[in-house]
């Protein structure tokens, strides 16, 4: 895993919860999700639902549960950039210690075609200004 530039944080639902006590296992996709839409709208300045990305791959490895009762944070980088792609990597906390990690790569799509699209040089330029700043805190 890399360095990590973005955290975010996760309020635990009830519904998160399963009859063990513990968040289930398919929410964490959910929450990855809610950092990406936060990571979105204050580093690229937009909401993944307004933009033409689709998931194209997703991999969490679990280290230990979360227990309902916990604080989730969720950090985040963007360690490479492709043409039309966009990885990211993560760790889960709870409480501050590494639930899981993960991955996912997001794809740049034209909604009319559906084929990929570069990714343009905006959001280029505020990733590796977000990476830079980030750096030097």
């Amino acid at each position: 895993m890399s360095e990590f530039t973005y955290e975010a944080d996760i309020d635990v639902r009830l519904r998160d919860v399963d009859f063990m006590g513990h968040v289930n296992n398919a929410v964490y996709a959910t929450y990855l999700e809610q950092a990406r839409e936060q990571y979105f709208r204050e580093v690229l300045g937009e909401s993944l639902v307004d933009t033409d990305t689709v998931l194209a791959n997703l991999t969490i490895d679990y280290v230990r549960p979360i227990q309902a009762d916990q604080t989730v944070t969720v950090a985040l980088t963007v360690p490479e950039l492709g043409n039309s792609s966009l990885p990211i990597e993560y760790e889960v906390r709870a409480d501050g210690e590494r639930v899981a990690t993960a991955r996912t790569v997001q794809v740049i799509v034209d909604r009319e075609s559906g084929e990929s699209r570069p990714l343009s040089e905006s959001w280029r330029e505020r990733i590796a200004t977000h990476r830079n700043e980030a750096r030097r805190s």
